[in-house]
């Protein structure tokens, strides 16, 4: 009984290390075709980031928080606009008194034409009313441009968000007097990101637009595409420019990556994932699951990586089932159980 109790109280997980099938994860080792890479500095910017400025003068009756989220055409400030209120009134009155003197004009007109032609009125005195006549449409169609312009002022004293975004600085608070083209507000895009990094110009025949790339920032990992590539090398720091295109809001604008570059052509090699690499002090090697369910170590050197998977060479073929999760204590030639999944 003793025994029996003994036994019944050594763990399951131990059963691997009494020469029971260790439990594994595996995983195939695949030709792919990848590039060597190295890493640059980028940075995280909006693709809208603008500072938003007055176009008229006046005082500021409101200017948004920091922080204040708004969308497309929703006013972020607001200029008091009495006195531009005022001189619409005024220049409304201005069109309607046009407009009744050109009405009186236009009949005046018709009036002298009927009376020349049955010779009971001068023709100077036609001439005369038609030239009346044409000055006052004139001068209506001043008096309208000038209510429109007025009109126009009056809409510009609300600044309007060109694009949805985020109030990261005020400029300005209410109370001041802003003058056309001061600045108020900045105002940020935080949906369309992207990153700007610079690489050596060595690498520029590898990058080409369109290409998805690997960025990272500490341990968030993401890939970009690649937007923009600018040709012009940089002739103090040797280096070309790339716009890389953001997906989602992963990173905040501001945030430094890292990108990789590829740093040559790309080419077919054999690779497993990073996880099947057992590191011991004999070097680096996998594990290879054999046709009897059995673990056999295979000593291999490292080459290219990209993303989760890295070249190795040594004798291994495509196809192969390699062990993944479990392999840290594996013994050679041990019996292997893989899991589900």
């Amino acid at each position: 009984m003793g025994l029996l109790a003994l036994l019944a109280s050594v763990p399951v997980l131990a059963w691997p290390q009494m020469g029971g099938p260790a439990l594994v994860k595996t995983a195939e080792a695949v030709v792919k075709d990848i590039a060597p890479v190295t890493r640059v500095a980028g940075t995280v910017v909006s693709r809208n980031d603008a500072r938003l400025s007055a176009e008229v003068t006046g005082r500021l009756t409101s200017v948004a928080d920091v922080g204040t989220e708004v969308k497309a055409g929703e006013p972020v400030a607001r200029i008091e606009d009495t006195a531009l209120r005022l001189r619409n009134a005024e220049l409304a009155a201005q069109v309607t008194r046009a407009e009744a003197r050109l009405r009186f004009l236009e009949g005046e007109e018709q009036r002298f034409s009927q009376l020349a032609a049955d010779n009971l009125a001068a023709v100077t005195q036609l001439e005369l009313t038609r030239s009346d006549r044409d000055v006052a449409r004139g001068d209506l169609d001043i008096a309208k441009a000038r209510l429109e312009q007025n009109r126009d002022q009056l809409i510009r004293t609300e600044i309007l968000a060109p694009y949805s975004g985020i109030v990261v600085e005020r400029l300005m608070t209410p109370g001041e007097r802003v003058e056309e083209g001061g600045e108020v507000v900045r105002l940020v895009d935080q949906q369309h990101l992207e990153v700007i990094a610079r690489a050596p110009l060595d690498y520029f025949s590898f990058i080409q637009p369109g290409q998805a790339v690997a960025l990272s920032a500490e341990n968030i990992q993401s890939m970009g595409v690649v937007r923009r590539v600018v040709a012009v090398g940089d002739e103090n720091t040797h280096q070309f420019e790339l716009r890389i295109d953001l997906d989602g809001r992963l990173f905040p604008v501001g945030q430094t990556l890292r990108v990789a570059i590829p740093t040559s052509a790309s080419r077919e090699v054999l690779t497993v994932p990073r996880d099947a690499l057992v590191l011991r002090p004999e070097g680096q090697s996998i594990f290879v699951v054999d046709a009897n369910n059995q673990a056999q170590q295979v000593a291999v050197t490292v080459g290219v990586g990209q993303g989760g998977d890295v070249e190795v060479l040594g004798d291994i073929s495509p196809g192969d089932t390699v062990v993944i999760r479990g392999n840290e204590r594996l013994q050679p030639g041990q019996d292997v159980s893989v899991m589900d999944g």
